[in-house]
């Protein structure tokens, strides 16, 4: 897995759903199906259920790896809790390639109250090329963007100046950094709080 596709939070390793995609590409992807198995509705909690189908051709043989994802209003982000069926099916297909292409640690996206999203949604993901920095990383995505401004907003502080730290603009933030400044502004806000 390439570094860019790492992020750390609270001491632990995750990969990211762009990395996943990545490495399945490498490996021979053919397909990813998803199906939604349970709507979020009043009477299960607001809890979308997606499973996730993701077939590699490996040595001349499509092999098949299933993943399961939930989002609940308990378990994502407030900006995220409009878009529960949409972080479900990525978190399944998450899990899914993660299987595929045999990483054992937990995507991003999978995490509860994930702040902020590291990619646009799985239906963006196939509709438009990823923006990348000169070096070759993933840039931030209009969502992590997004999410720093509201995060700066709700602590009084510059988008502009926190990307300064890391001798960036917010418009050539990469993805992992951007993950990074989300978190570390989280924690701002917790501590303000």
């Amino acid at each position: 897995m390439k570094k860019e596709f790492i992020v750390e939070r609270q001491g632990r390793s995750f990969v990211l759903y762009a990395g996943l995609l990545d490495m399945a590409h490498q490996q021979g992807l053919r397909s990813i199906r998803t199906e939604l198995v349970q709507a979020p509705g009043d009477g299960n909690g607001k809890v979308a259920i997606c499973s996730a189908t993701v077939v590699l051709e490996m040595d001349g043989q499509e092999r098949a790896f299933t993943g399961i994802g939930d989002a609940a209003p308990a378990n994502v982000a407030p900006a995220m809790q409009n878009c529960l069926i949409r972080m479900a099916e990525t978190r399944a297909k998450a899990r899914a390639m993660r299987d595929a292409v045999n990483v054992g640690v937990a995507a991003f996206e999978e995490i509860d109250e994930f702040e902020g999203a590291s990619t646009p949604g799985p239906a963006a993901a196939h509709q438009a090329p990823v923006r990348r920095s000169e070096a070759g990383a993933p840039l931030a995505t209009d969502a992590q963007r997004s999410a720093i401004r509201r995060l700066c907003e709700r602590v009084g502080v510059d988008p502009e100046f926190v990307c300064a730290k890391r001798s960036r603009s917010l418009a050539t933030l990469a993805g992992v950094e951007a993950a990074q400044v989300i978190e570390e502004l989280n924690e701002m806000v917790r501590a303000a709080a």
